[in-house]
């Protein structure tokens, strides 16, 4: 396919100032925008019922075979060509493909989660470091998790880091935005038990039952989850440790759990 657009090859166009503005968390908040960079995050994105509004590539990097599949998979899109010498500048991240997104983001509603009968949910209460959140995706994709709820978030699925270091992964997954409140309140409406890694009163992760309908908590490592959660979990959890360190990174602690709750379930089968 002849791509034809003429090329943007100033800085100051307003066009390349917007994607350099949705680096802000402030910005994707005002124009509910984020930006895509990468072939399998951009892939992941568009099979997950993302809207592409903008496209912008460099033809002096992506391969035609790319910018065609691209091209057939977002008819609605406005695409845009630029120079190398801008796309190095919007680039944050090194290999890129050339090729640049900008989507919309979804409204994450608790009633919008499509839930099979015996549920696998993740909370993640106000974790905030994008490698992190990127690195909890991750994982729970790999773990088969039906949904993640962020609730109270300081974090940002949207953020750059948090898409890279997910790879895409944020697009896979269904996802709420939730008070505490409500997040609980929807789970025992469904009655779906809470399992809340918490030290007091708990028992091993791997004596806990995870075949039955279950939503796993995970809160920061500074402060771990808040009274809210304590009190409306139906068991605390924890994971032994033996060394001198009182706790784990918090992606870290999530897949320990995640996975024993995938062994019971594959066990079960």
């Amino acid at each position: 396919m002849n791509i034809q657009e003429d090329r943007i090859s100033s800085k100051q166009n307003p066009k390349i100032k917007h994607i350099m503005e949705l680096q802000k968390h402030s910005a994707r908040n005002a124009f509910q925008q984020f930006v895509v960079e990468g072939e399998k995050e951009i892939e992941k994105m568009l099979s997950s019922n993302f809207e592409v509004e903008e496209v912008f590539y460099c033809q002096d990097i992506a391969s035609d075979v790319l910018l065609n599949k691209f091209r057939i998979q977002t008819p609605r899109a406005k695409w845009f060509s630029i120079t190398k010498i801008i796309f190095e500048k919007l680039a944050y991240r090194e290999n890129s493909t050339g090729i640049i997104v900008i989507g919309k983001k979804n409204a994450h509603k608790l009633q919008s989660l499509k839930l099979r009968k015996n549920a696998l949910i993740l909370i993640l209460e106000a974790i905030e470091k994008p490698g992190n959140i990127g690195a909890i995706y991750r994982t729970a994709d790999a773990a088969g998790v039906d949904a993640i709820i962020l609730t109270n978030p300081t974090g940002d699925i949207y953020n750059p880091n948090t898409i890279r270091s997910s790879l895409g992964c944020v697009f896979t997954i269904p996802t709420a935005i939730a008070a505490n409140e409500e997040t609980i309140s929807w789970l025992k409406a469904k009655n779906i038990q809470i399992l809340s890694t918490y030290l007091d009163a708990s028992i091993a992760y791997h004596e806990a039952d995870f075949n039955k309908p279950s939503a796993i908590v995970m809160g920061t490592e500074a402060t771990g989850i808040s009274q809210k959660w304590i009190e409306a979990s139906d068991q605390n959890i924890i994971i032994p440790m033996k060394g001198f360190a009182d706790s784990l990174n918090v992606s870290t602690a999530t897949a320990i759990v995640l996975f024993e709750a995938l062994r019971q379930r594959m066990n079960s089968f």
